[in-house]
C-alpha cells in the first residue's frame, strides 16, 4: 500500500468570513493536490476562526449545511479528502467538530470535541461524547480528535487500541503551551505507534496567541514534517510499511496489561 501524502494548513484565515476561509481552502487544496498529497489538514474552527465569541449563534451550521457543501465541492475539484474544524449547529446544541470529506466529495465522519478547553470552550459548545470516530482515506485507518482531546493519553490509547493509523487533530493551541506541538504530540504518536497530524492555527486571534509549529509526528516520535510559526503549507508521507514495521518492534500495545488498569476508571 503507498504511502498517504497528508498535507497541514497551517492558518488562522479571516475572522468571521467563512467565504474568505472557504477560498484559502481551496487555495491551499490546490497546492497539496500538486505536491501528490491526498489528504488535507485544516485547524479548529478553520471555515469561521476561533475567537468568534457570541458569534458563534451567526456562524454556526449543520453538518451538512452550506460551508459543508462547499468544502465537499472543493475535495473533489483537487481530488483529494479534506478535514476541517468548524461550529456545527445540531437543534439548540453547538459543537467544536471536524469534518472529513472524501476525494469524491462524501462524508466520510464527523467528530465533536469531546474535552472541551477553557472557560470560552465551555460557554459555547456542547462536549462530544463518541471518543474513537475512523474512517478509511486512501487504504489508511484514519481517526479524528480536535486540539485539548490529543493531550489525554486514554484518548489516543483508545485510537490505537482501535486501530487508527493515522489520527488527524486539528487544533488551536495557544502560547505558552509550546511544549505539546514540541513534544507531546510526538510522544503520543511513538508510545500509541500511529501516525498525528496536528494541524494548528497562527499569530494573534482576539485574545488568543496561537503558536503555529503543526506536525505530522511518525510512530517513531519524530515529526516527518513540521512548520514554523507562520502561515505555512507542509506536507508528509504516513506510510503504512513504516507504521507495519514499527509496530512489530515496539511491543507497547502487545505488552499492556489492562487488569492493573481499572482504577483508571
Amino acid at each position: 500500500m503507498p504511502p498517504l501524502r497528508t498535507a497541514l494548513l497551517q492558518s488562522s484565515g479571516q475572522l468571521g468570513d467563512v467565504a474568505a476561509n472557504l477560498k484559502i481552502l481551496e487555495e491551499a487544496a490546490a497546492r497539496a493536490a500538486a505536491s501528490g498529497a491526498g489528504l488535507l489538514v485544516a485547524p479548529e474552527l478553520f471555515l469561521t476562526g476561533y475567537a468568534i465569541g457570541a458569534d458563534i449563534a451567526r456562524l454556526a451550521e449543520p453538518a451538512d449545511g452550506p460551508a459543508a457543501r462547499e468544502a465537499a465541492a472543493i475535495a473533489v475539484r483537487h481530488g483529494l479528502a479534506i478535514a476541517y474544524g468548524y461550529p456545527e449547529r445540531d437543534g439548540d446544541a453547538v459543537y467544536n467538530s471536524a469534518r472529513l470529506v472524501g476525494a469524491d466529495g462524501t462524508l466520510l465522519a464527523n467528530y465533536r470535541k469531546t474535552h472541551l478547553y477553557g472557560g470560552f470552550e465551555q460557554d459555547w459548545f456542547t462536549p462530544g461524547d463518541q471518543p474513537v470516530v475512523q474512517a478509511e482515506v486512501g487504504g489508511v485507518r484514519v481517526g479524528l480528535m480536535i486540539c485539548y482531546d490529543v493531550e489525554f493519553p486514554e484518548n489516543v490509547r483508545a485510537h490505537a487500541l482501535a486501530g487508527t493509523d493515522l489520527l488527524l487533530v486539528p487544533t488551536a493551541l495557544m502560547h505558552p503551551a509550546e511544549i505539546v506541538a514540541e513534544s507531546v504530540v510526538p510522544v503520543r504518536a511513538f508510545e500509541n505507534q500511529l501516525y498525528i497530524a496536528y494541524a494548528n492555527r497562527t499569530g494573534p486571534e482576539g485574545d488568543f496567541e496561537f503558536v503555529g509549529l503543526s506536525a505530522l509526528a511518525g510512530p517513531d516520535g519524530t515529526p516527518r514534517a513540521r512548520a514554523g510559526r507562520g502561515e505555512e503549507l507542509v506536507t508528509g508521507d504516513a506510510d503504512p510499511e513504516l507504521l507495519r514495521r514499527s509496530r512489530d518492534e515496539n511491543p507497547y500495545l502487545r505488552d499492556r496489561r489492562p487488569a492493573l488498569y481499572t482504577g483508571l476508571v
